[in-house]
C-alpha cells in the first residue's frame, strides 16, 4: 500500500514527525518534490533533527528511503545530512536515489540569491536555496539530470558550455557579477558523480517491483498546500507541486497505488515566508505563541527565521484538506495551546463585507479579513495522554469543533514533539 503524507497549509505543520511514526510500519519512505529549502524536525531516541532532503522515515533499520525524480537535489546537503545524522549514532541509512533525478547547481543557488536581493522590498521571502531557478531550468530543458553524470563526456560538457551562454548573459548583464568558469563547473559536476554513483538506480523500477512483493511505501511531501504553484497562495508559493497527486509523479509510481492521504494540520497556524496569511496575529500575543509551540519554539528549521503566527484557520485548511484529497487528518501541536484561557479560531473571511468559508484566489485573500469564533481553552497540559477520552473536555471539544468546520476526520492527535506523542481516535 502507499500512503502519502502531506500538508494542509503553509508547510511546517508537523510532516516530519507523522512520517518517523508512521515509518515504523513501512518498508520504503520516498521524498517525491521540493529540495532542501524546507526542513522536517524529528524527535526520537537518537535526538532531534532538521532533516532538509534525506526522507524522515531514515532512522529505522529496517527502511529504504528513496530521493525521486521530482526532488531538486542538492548533493552536497544531502551528503552532509548524511553524515550529521550517522554521527550523532543512526545507523548508515539504506539510500537509493533516482537517476531521472535533477541536481541544483551552485549557481542556481546564487540566481537565487541575487534576484532576491534585485527585488528587495517586492522579494519573494526564498530561503535562497536555488529552487525557483531549478525548476525554471528543469521546465526550460536546461537542467542536469543526475543520469547524464554516467553518459557521454562530450555531451556533457557540451551542455555545460550551452548553459553557461545562458547564464552569463544574465549574471554580467542583469547581476553584475562574474560569468560561471565552464571547467571547474565540470569539476563540480564529477565530484557530485563520485557521491552520488553508490545509490544512483532506477527507482521507478525499484518502487513497481517493492509494491508487486506487497511492500508499504510512505510518500513524504514537503511543504503544504498554500504553497502549492496551481493551488496555492500564488506567486509567494514554491515551485514545485505540494500535493499528494503528485506524488505519484514525483515518486514514479502509477496514481492508483495511493490508497490513504494523511494531510497534517497544526492546532494553529504558522508559515515562513511572504504570502497572504489572513489569521496572523502580532505583538506579544504572537510572540508567547512563537516561543512556546513547535519543538522548542517557532523558528523555520532551514533558515532559522521567526514564524508568523496565527490561529487555527478553518477555511484555508478545509481548502487544503480537499485539494489533497484527505482521508485522514493529523492534528498537530496540540499541546502547545494548553496555556490559553481561550482559543480563537478562524471560520470565516470577510471579503468585500460579504463572508465567505470557502479559499479564495489571491487577489480576494489579500483583502480578506478573519471571522473569529473564540472557545474555551483547557489550562492545563495534555502531554502524555494516551487516550482521547482522557483529554479535557474542552480540548476534545475544540478537536471537533475543528472537525466539524473542515468537514475532514481528524485520526491522529499530536500532544508532544516525540514520536509516541499520538492519540489516534
Amino acid at each position: 500500500m502507499v500512503k502519502a503524507i502531506v500538508g494542509a497549509n503553509w508547510g511546517d505543520e508537523g510532516k516530519g514527525k507523522i512520517t518517523d511514526m508512521l515509518a515504523a510500519d513501512a518498508d520504503i519512505i520516498v521524498r517525491f518534490q521540493g529540495g532542501a529549502n524546507a526542513g522536517h524536525t524529528i524527535v526520537n531516541k537518537y535526538g532531534k533533527f532538521a532533516l532538509h532532503t534525506l526522507p524522515s522515515g531514515v532512522f529505522y533499520g529496517h527502511t529504504t528511503s528513496i530521493i525521486g525524480n521530482g526532488v531538486a537535489l542538492n548533493v552536497p546537503v544531502l551528503f552532509k545530512e548524511i553524515q550529521d545524522i550517522t554521527s550523532k549514532g543512526v545507523p548508515m541509512p539504506k539510500l537509493l536515489i533516482s537517476d531521472r533525478a535533477q541536481m541544483v547547481m551552485p549557481y542556481h543557488i546564487d540566481f537565487d540569491t541575487y534576484e532576491e536581493a534585485r527585488l528587495a522590498g517586492k522579494s519573494f521571502g526564498s530561503t535562497k536555496s536555488g529552487i525557483a531557478p531549478f525548476y525554471s531550468d528543469k521546465y526550460a530543458k536546461i537542467g542536469f539530470q543526475v543520469s547524464e553524470l554516467f553518459g557521454d563526456e562530450s555531451a556533457l560538457k557540451e551542455k555545460i558550455s550551452r548553459v553557461c551562454e545562458i547564464k552569463n548573459v544574465m549574471l554580467t548583464n542583469l547581476y553584475h557579477q562574474a560569468p560561471i568558469d565552464e571547467g571547474a563547473l565540470y569539476d563540480t559536476l564529477m565530484e557530485y558523480k563520485k557521491m552520488v554513483e553508490p545509490y544512483v538506480c532506477d527507482t521507478s523500477l525499484y518502487l513497481w517491483n517493492a509494491l508487486k512483493a506487497g511492500k508499504e511505501v510512505l510518500l513524504e511531501g514537503q511543504l503544504g498546500s498554500l504553497k502549492d504553484p496551481d493551488h496555492g497562495i500564488y506567486p509567494m508559493v514554491t515551485s514545485s507541486s505540494t500535493l499528494a497527486a503528485y506524488g505519484a509523479i514525483g515518486a514514479g509510481l502509477p496514481p492508483y497505488e495511493i490508497k490513504k492521504i494523511i494531510t497534517v494540520c497544526k492546532a494553529y497556524s504558522s508559515a515562513v515566508g511572504a504570502g497572504a496569511f489572513v489569521s496572523e496575529i502580532f505583538g506579544e500575543e504572537a510572540d508567547e505563541l512563537r516561543r512556546r509551540g513547535g519543538d522548542g519554539g517557532e523558528y523555520g528549521a532551514t533558515t532559522g527565521r521567526p514564524r508568523r503566527m496565527g490561529w487555527f484557520d478553518c477555511v484555508a485548511s478545509k481548502y487544503g484538506c480537499r485539494i489533497q484529497g484527505t482521508t485522514d487528518v493529523a492534528f498537530t501541536v496540540l499541546d502547545v495551546l494548553g496555556y490559553l484561557d481561550e482559543i480563537p479560531v478562524c471560520t470565516g473571511y470577510e471579503i468585500d463585507g460579504k463572508i465567505t468559508t470557502e479559499f479564495p484566489t489571491t487577489s480576494d485573500l489579500e483583502k480578506a479579513k478573519p471571522v473569529l469564533e473564540t472557545l474555551p481553552g483547557w489550562k492545563t497540559d495534555i502531554r502524555g495522554i494516551k487516550k482521547y477520552e482522557d483529554l479535557p473536555e474542552n480540548c476534545r471539544k475544540y478537536i471537533e469543533f475543528i472537525e466539524k468546520k473542515i468537514e475532514f476526520p481528524i485520526t491522529m492527535v499530536s500532544n508532544g514533539p516525540g514520536r509516541d506523542d499520538i492519540i489516534r481516535r
